[in-house]
């Protein structure tokens, strides 16, 4: 692979018309209507993965009292990389992280034993402070919105549930195409909470990295100030990595909100909290993407899946006709009905890296009966002439599949 012809993800991302930024909104990020589609395939993946492994989700405010902030202990260690402001005399924040509003809604109604693990998922609007010097396109941002799941459970289900976990990301980085690299972060000199309840979570954390199967390493007093946890690394097609997807245990949460669970003998106890997220923020995890696969993203997530091109006026109606069929089979399909030679359409799908290429000419029109179709694929293969039934048959495999 030559880096020398990789383009940036800010350049494919103008050239594919996936978002834009602007001086008046620094550090922030305006989706195009193609990369909404890229941020909306995402996002209706992990909500079916959400489901599939009991997740319920939840929406909380962005901009909240900054008492809360300080009830979770978050505001002495983040109150610089946050926006607050005084409305009425008195202070707000716009949320830096959603897992002190979770915490509100565990506690609005008595917990028992039998509700655990309870399993909280939000795609929350985040917002923290940047130095201008470092924020450029989806890779760092001051705004964001992040996969983030939340679980409150006994601490003898803390095992089980982050194996769980551990297994859903090993899936999910292998579909997306990316090798993992598993660390375990330890207690930091900076710490809350008792030394045996770390004990006994660090040993939680490390049975089930092992039990997964996977190689990991650890990173002595990496660890949050408020629990151990697992940070999960992916390698780019230019073999740079990045923390994506991060498990860690929260002892502090539950002791400042005063969470409690009624246990098997009818007494309070304290749940233990997990923060969990798969892709981390959606702007980062897709600025990665971009960059990885030079914007030939596969089938499933192509903003454009297939653009249909006649050859000439006389093949206009016709390609119509196929590209709302297409659209009517779930397809997403475009129409290049443009005044322009077939090689300059073929050259400009390939270059929007389209993964097909449909052409419609005479004998398409003429095979009325059978609706053949021409088929090429953006990296110049040709398919030849496929039945639209077989051709759409052929798409919806790949997008189940994701490939």
């Amino acid at each position: 692979m030559d880096k020398a012809n990789l383009k940036d993800h800010r350049q494919i991302g103008q050239e594919l018309e996936i978002f834009m930024v602007n001086e008046l909104a620094p550090g922030t990020i305006f989706w195009l209507p193609k990369g909404m589609t890229i941020v909306k395939q995402l996002e209706k993946f992990i909500r079916s993965q959400n489901e599939i492994h009991g997740f319920q989700e939840v929406q909380t405010p962005i901009l909240v009292k900054s008492d809360i902030f300080q009830q979770s202990g978050h505001f002495k260690y983040y109150e610089h990389s946050m926006y607050n402001m005084e409305i009425e005399h008195e202070r707000y924040s716009l949320k830096p992280m959603n897992c002190p509003e979770t915490a509100l809604i565990y506690k609005s109604k008595t917990r028992s034993y039998k509700d655990l693990p309870l399993r909280y998922s939000e795609y929350g609007r985040l917002h923290r402070r940047e130095l201008s010097g470092v924020v450029g396109g989806l890779l760092r941002v001051i705004e964001f919105t992040q996969d983030d799941g939340h679980v409150f459970l006994k601490s003898d289900q803390l095992e089980n549930e982050v194996l769980s976990i551990l297994k859903w990301v090993s899936q999910f980085h292998a579909l997306m195409g990316f090798p993992s690299k598993f660390y375990l972060g330890t207690k930091p000199d900076k710490a809350l909470g008792d030394a045996k309840i770390w004990q006994m979570a660090e040993a939680s954390l490390k049975n089930a990295l092992k039990k997964s199967g996977v190689n990991f390493e650890i990173r002595e007093k990496d660890g949050v100030f408020y629990g151990p946890k697992i940070d999960i690394d992916i390698t780019d097609i230019q073999n740079r990595t990045w923390t994506v997807s991060t498990i860690q245990t929260d002892f502090n949460i539950p002791k400042q909100f005063d969470l409690e669970y009624v246990d098997e003998d009818g007494k309070s106890q304290k749940p233990v909290m997990i923060h969990r997220s798969i892709i981390g923020s959606f702007e980062r995890f897709i600025g990665i993407l971009l960059e990885h696969y030079q914007g030939a993203f596969p089938v499933w997530l192509a903003p454009v899946q297939v653009v249909i091109m006649p050859i000439t006026d006389r093949q206009e109606e016709h390609a119509k006709k196929i590209v709302e069929e297409l659209k009517e089979n779930g397809i997403r399909a475009e129409l290049d009905n443009r005044a322009e030679r077939l090689q300059a359409k073929i050259r400009d799908g390939s270059l929007q890296k389209v993964p097909y290429l449909g052409i419609i000419g005479d004998k398409e029109v003429q095979s009325y009966e059978e609706s053949l179709i021409s088929v090429r694929k953006r990296n110049g293969e040709d398919l030849g002439q496929l039945k639209l039934s077989d051709f759409i048959k052929r798409l919806k495999e790949e997008i189940d599949k994701k490939i």
